[in-house]
């Protein structure tokens, strides 16, 4: 498997110049799975979004975009092993348990260089539908890969790249508490959502119709009310990271921002 170390791919820039001098930067990232040739056969809200609120951005700002839409053939943003649960140096910024041009486990993480163009931005805006009360696939994998960002170890030679015992002394060192920093402290993280409530699979009572015994749904019982809160869990990874990510959005074209209606599975 290539590995940034033997591709020659340098880690991204934890630290960013001062706006100051010159322009904003900004990456845009449209999540839902749907593409115009993927299964659906018709593109999503999500990229649509993405491209308006691009249309909207200042002049003179740097905006980037990306669509993580599953089209054919195109690689996937492989799961996180969890190193971290072995231990904190293990957990390498940017993740190495994948690299870039990989035969065998093509991953798009590296191969759409999400890493360094995540580092490289002033903000970010993701925008994607809420799927059965949660954020997509798309999205969830993207976080979950983000994990390194946190307090990662951006020295995988110390390690041998991933020996466990060698990280496992390494976070008992003095020396850990110099490597050690959250790598994308002071960006700016936006989320947008949208969802249909249900539609007409939902019935008068506020249960889906299919739904035989009653009692096993209650509407009152429902995680949330606020749709926005699909997304809480990827909100708060961000401040975990040191990543503001505000309550209220003061972006532009801000259509997809969340309306209070219940969340059900639905995206479309």
């Amino acid at each position: 498997m290539p590995t940034p170390e033997k591709d020659g791919h340098e880690p991204p820039a934890a630290t960013l110049e001062p706006p100051g001098q010159r322009p904003l930067r900004v990456l845009l990232v449209a999540g839902s799975q749907r593409r115009h040739n993927s299964c659906p056969g018709l593109d999503s809200k999500a990229r649509a979004l993405m491209l308006r609120m691009a249309a909207h951005m200042p002049p003179g700002w740097q905006v980037d975009t990306e669509d993580l839409g599953n089209q054919h053939g195109k690689p996937k943003i492989q799961a996180c092993n969890a190193c971290v649960s072995s231990s904190m140096a293990l957990c390498v910024y940017p993740c190495n348990c994948y690299g870039p041009r990989s035969t065998t486990q093509p991953d798009l993480m590296w191969d759409l260089d999400l890493y360094g163009r995540l580092a490289r931005a002033d903000a970010w805006a993701f925008i994607g539908p809420t799927n059965w009360y949660g954020p997509t696939t798309n999205f969830k994998l993207m976080f979950d890969r983000l994990v390194c960002a946190a307090g990662g170890n951006p020295r995988p030679d110390l390690i041998d790249k991933k020996d466990t015992l060698k990280a496992q002394a390494l976070e008992r060192s003095p020396e850990w508490t110099q490597l050690t920093r959250n790598h994308l402290e002071g960006r700016t993280a936006a989320f947008f959502t949208y969802c249909d409530g249900g539609a007409d699979e939902i019935g008068a009572d506020g249960r889906p119709k299919l739904v035989k015994d009653k009692a096993w749904f209650d509407p009152k019982e429902e995680p949330y009310q606020d749709e926005r809160l699909a997304y809480q869990g990827l909100v708060w990874q961000c401040r975990y990271s040191g990543i503001e990510s505000p309550t209220s959005c003061g972006w532009p074209a801000c259509s997809a921002r969340a309306s209070p209606t219940p969340t059900t599975r639905s995206s479309r």
